[in-house]
């Protein structure tokens, strides 16, 4: 699947509304992750608070949405632009790709929640 140019500016316009939140999005969506599927939990077994909203994870769901930003910045070259982060998950802390589907319904969810609760008080 490719984008166009037209889907780039689409993608490029919305993460450009939502980038000022990022840090909050990437809370909710990990927080959401870590209760919603515990199993992950073991890839953050150095914290010491995996609950929902703690320092650690804040600061761990502003990082993800970084990445995803980068990717937005990177979306005509996504393999060069996001080589190191690929490698640094790949290779050094060996996370299964799987998981990335996972964070990305979490992230989904969140927004879809978001979006509802707008849709509802300005109808």
């Amino acid at each position: 699947m490719s984008l166009t140019a037209k889907d780039k500016n689409l993608v490029k316009a919305f993460f450009e509304k939502v980038s000022g939140r990022g840090g909050d999005i990437g809370n909710e969506a990990l927080s959401r992750m870590l209760v919603a599927y515990p199993q992950m939990k073991t890839y953050f077994s150095h914290w010491s608070d995996l609950s929902p909203g703690s320092a650690q994870v804040r600061k761990h769901g502003a990082v993800v949405m970084g990445g995803i930003l980068l990717a937005v910045e990177n979306i005509d070259d996504l393999t060069t632009g996001l080589l190191a982060l690929s490698q640094l998950h790949a290779y050094i802390l060996r996370v299964d790709p799987a998981n990335f589907k996972i964070l990305s319904h979490n992230i989904l969810v969140f927004l879809a929640a978001v979006t509802t609760a707008l849709s509802e008080k300005y109808r």
